[in-house]
């Protein structure tokens, strides 16, 4: 499982970093790396909708601010959310009661998640048409990378046989592909203090294929081979952390 936890002391060590910089951010434009980490909210739509509801997503950027007010960079996000759409998954594995029953015959209980992860390589554009200084306004971003998403099952402390190990890919629905993705909205680097941050709307786009050979619930289906058009689209704030140059120490001679 995935914990929010692990962005926590990135952050708070990065801190430190920023209150001994020297910068000039309120009159010119600067270079500087940037780290920042987000979370974004997705639907779903094209062939991804068919399997998995809303995403959540959650990530680090990690990149350079050029004197021109470009961005270049690398992310990456942890997807999750509990909104899975394939109907009937189970249901070979399901007896005259209408349960599963796990090693000891008992009822088990068995959850779904989705789940996943894409990584992208991505430029980016700040066009200063508004905000507090030359380093701020209008943010546009885009680029290209790879998607990966699944479902996740879980049987708890319980053991059911047909879906431990290896059996669980016979219904994970695992699927990969290129990825592109889209962003517009606004970037705001402050002239003081630490509120640094982007947000705005965003859009992706998977080119997707099957990588299972046979799903367990349908065995007398061949497994589609064709590619699939995986689309979220959603909203996305991310809190950045520019990374300056340290201030050099004043000599003064007599």
């Amino acid at each position: 499982m995935f914990r929010f936890s692990v962005f926590i002391p990135v952050i708070f060590i990065l801190i430190p970093i920023i209150t001994l910089a020297q910068r000039n951010v309120s009159d010119s434009v600067i270079a500087t790396p940037w780290i920042a980490a987000h979370y974004g909210i997705n639907g779903t739509a094209g062939d991804l909708s068919d399997r998995h509801g809303l995403f959540n997503h959650v990530g680090l950027f990690g990149g350079y601010k050029t004197k021109h007010n470009w961005v270049f960079g690398i992310e990456g996000s942890f997807m999750f959310g509990g909104d899975v759409r394939v109907s009937n998954l189970f249901e070979n594995l399901v007896d005259s009661k209408g349960t599963i029953t796990d090693i000891n015959g008992d009822i088990a209980i068995v959850v779904v998640y989705s789940r996943g992860f894409h990584t992208n390589a991505s430029v980016g554009k700040i066009i200063p048409i508004f905000g507090p200084n030359p380093n701020s306004g209008l943010y546009i971003n885009f680029g290209a990378g790879y998607l990966l998403h699944k479902i996740r099952i879980e049987t708890q402390n319980q053991v059911v046989p047909q879906l431990e190990l290896d059996y669980k890919k016979g219904y994970d629905r695992l699927t990969s592909g290129i990825n592109t993705h889209q962003f517009v909205g606004y970037a705001h680097m402050s002239n003081r203090g630490f509120v640094n941050f982007y947000t705005g709307f965003y859009m992706q786009e998977g080119f997707t294929y099957n990588r299972r050979p046979i799903f367990y619930d349908q065995p007398d289906t061949p497994v589609s081979q064709d590619m699939m058009l995986d689309i979220q689209y959603g909203v996305k704030f991310a809190w950045m952390i520019p990374i300056y140059k340290r201030k050099p120490k004043d000599f003064y001679f007599n």
